[in-house]
């Protein structure tokens, strides 16, 4: 068996088409749809990442709203920006590229966004409406990798209703929220949490119908713990220095041989990732449809 390929560039690219859309319908009303990013120091891979975001999104008509910040900026200074951004109706959502230098107040600054402008979705607000399950008066942006896992099957054409899902991996940006998501009644899928403290983590997979690797342990999901014909998602990503070169290699928690296995695969990278950057997107264009209804 070889595994059908999850392509989250091309899911991706399909999402993209659809929010130009939505943006130029957007513009037709006076509105255009702002997406801003904090980002404080000069990390090459952050800078990387938040620019990546912005030529997305200009290229689908969006207001693209970039903020930096030297290294040695103060909490108050990063505050000033969450406070500004927060009251700027030019900015519909943004998000704050960590991770922040040691001296900054992580958590702070988190808090300090306001929640329907919250594009990633982690906001403690956010997260706990999830759980709560309300949506009501108030709309709740929802987690972008999570949704974007969901988003990847389902436009695969992959019924998720009734599936046995194995999460390897508790963190909060994807291990606790994506049981949330796919727990709700239009999806109705079933979850395991697996972490650190699972005693026997093949015994769980191998009664996966669908795998969420998610733990950044490289190589961590394996064929022989892989049910023949399962779903298997790698958004794990471990980065290891060839002592040789110097070079930066990334890996993912799932093994290659798994593809020998499965009957639906993402690569990683161009998996998840592709669709995380999208569904950040989406948050922003949904954000500024509200305000223009």
């Amino acid at each position: 068996m070889t595994a059908t390929i999850l392509d989250g560039k091309a899911a991706s690219a399909a999402i993209k088409a659809e929010l130009t859309e939505r943006v130029a319908a957007l513009r037709e009303r006076g509105v255009v749809p702002g997406i801003a990013t904090v980002l404080v120091g000069a990390d090459p891979a952050s800078q990387l990442y938040v620019g990546m975001k912005h030529k997305q999104s200009e290229a689908i008509g969006m207001n693209s709203i970039q903020v930096e910040l030297p290294a040695e900026a103060t909490q108050e200074e990063v505050e000033a920006v969450i406070d500004r951004l927060n009251a700027d109706p030019d900015c519909h959502g943004y998000i704050v590229q960590l991770p922040l230098p040691k001296h900054i107040d992580t958590d702070r600054v988190l808090e300090r966004i306001d929640p329907a402008k919250d594009a990633d979705g982690l906001h403690p607000t956010n997260l706990g409406r999830l759980v709560l399950n309300v949506n009501a008066p108030i709309h709740t942006p929802l987690p972008c990798t999570p949704r974007g896992v969901i988003e990847l099957l389902l436009r695969n054409g992959y019924d998720l209703k009734g599936k046995e899902v194995v999460v390897v991996g508790r963190g909060v940006t994807i291990g606790r929220s994506i049981g949330l998501l796919l727990t709700r009644r239009e999806i109705n899928a079933t979850v395991t949490l697996t972490h650190t403290g699972t005693t026997d983590l093949a015994k769980h997979l191998r009664e996966a119908d669908v795998i969420v690797a998610a733990a950044g342990v490289k190589h961590v999901v394996r064929a022989e713990a892989v049910k023949p014909g399962a779903a298997v998602l790698d958004v794990g990503v471990t980065r290891e220095t060839d002592p040789d070169t110097g070079k930066s290699r990334v890996y993912g928690d799932v093994h290659p041989d798994v593809a020998e296995v499965a009957g639906f695969l993402s690569p990683n990278p161009g998996g998840v990732g592709p669709m995380t950057v999208a569904l950040l997107m989406t948050n922003v264009v949904e954000a500024a449809e509200r305000v223009s209804a």
